[in-house]
C-alpha cells in the first residue's frame, strides 16, 4: 500500500471528548457523526474536507449540549461527596 494513500490523522478533528448526543445524533467533542467518525480514514480527502468544513456550524448547539452534561456532572460528583461524608 503506498502511504500517500493513507489519511493523516492530523486532519481528523477529533478532540478526545467522545461522547455521541442522542437528539442529535453528533459528537459533542468533533461534531461528527458515528457514520462519519467510524469511516473517517476510508473517505476521500475530499469528503473529509466537506465535513470539516460543515462542523463549525455543527458545533455552537452541541457546545450548549457539552456544557450541560459537564454541569450535570460536577453536580452529581458534588452530591456524592456529600453524601459520603
Amino acid at each position: 500500500m503506498n502511504t500517500d494513500d493513507i489519511p493523516e490523522s492530523v486532519d481528523s478533528p477529533c478532540q478526545l471528548v467522545c461522547y455521541i448526543d442522542k437528539g442529535s445524533n453528533m459528537c459533542l467533542g468533533c461534531g461528527r457523526t458515528p457514520e462519519e467518525i467510524a469511516n473517517w480514514p476510508l473517505r476521500s480527502k475530499t469528503d473529509r474536507d466537506r465535513i470539516l468544513s460543515e462542523l463549525p456550524a455543527r458545533m455552537p448547539p452541541l457546545d450548549i449540549k457539552l456544557a450541560e452534561r459537564r454541569k450535570l456532572r460536577r453536580i452529581t460528583k458534588r452530591g456524592k461527596r456529600s453524601a459520603n461524608s
